[in-house]
């Protein structure tokens, strides 16, 4: 257990607002999560290798579940009309970041298959002044390997069952641009340890 009090620490190290350890049977996969980047299409389908149609997909995810017990679920907690201003790219950065430092902190402590995961597509979040995704290209590299993560979206990963798994309370998304109160809003990411 010391090993998770270790890796949670350093997700709040990184950034996370909140770092938690949840089985992986807590972890819920749903087709029609996945389905809703194909349709009504996400403007970054087919875009990144970490999306759709290019992510193996929900079957794929589950079993690949059969192969661990535990994960890191962390979140970041942002005002909500920062996801609707230029700095919602920064935020997203940032998420992967701290999925990626996660999962390279795990490999260290000597879970070798240690797998991140984060939210949006890392082609609209580290690429997206450039043409296209050069993982997908005839080079074959990613330009950010060392970040980037999947989406959790093409794998039909329920984020508002892991917020329950958690015991935390999942704050949507919402843009009010007469409000004067501050609405929060919550992204997160994922870290399967084997």
């Amino acid at each position: 257990m010391f090993e998770f009090r270790t890796l949670i620490e350093c997700a709040s190290g990184l950034g996370a607002t909140g770092a938690t350890v949840i089985g992986t049977a807590d972890i819920v996969v749903d087709e029609s999560l996945a389905e809703r980047c194909r349709e009504p299409r996400c403007e970054n389908y087919g875009l990144a290798k970490s999306c759709p149609p290019y992510v193996a997909g929900p079957a794929a995810f589950r079993k690949l579940l059969e192969n661990f017990r535990q994960a890191i679920f962390f979140k970041i907690d942002v005002p909500s009309d920062v996801l609707f201003s230029s700095e919602s790219r920064e935020v997203f950065q940032l998420l992967h970041e701290v999925a990626s430092g996660i999962e390279r902190s795990a490999v260290e402590m000597g879970f070798a298959g240690a797998r991140a995961y984060a939210g949006g597509s890392c082609k609209a979040i580290f690429c997206d002044e450039h043409q296209g995704c050069l993982a997908l290209s005839a080079e074959g590299q990613c330009r950010y390997p060392q970040y980037a993560r999947p989406s959790m979206s093409g794998f039909g990963i329920n984020v508002a069952k892991l917020f329950e798994a958690a015991g935390w309370e999942m704050n949507w998304v919402t843009h009010h641009p007469d409000s004067t109160a501050t609405k929060m809003a919550n992204v997160c990411g994922l870290v399967l340890i084997a």
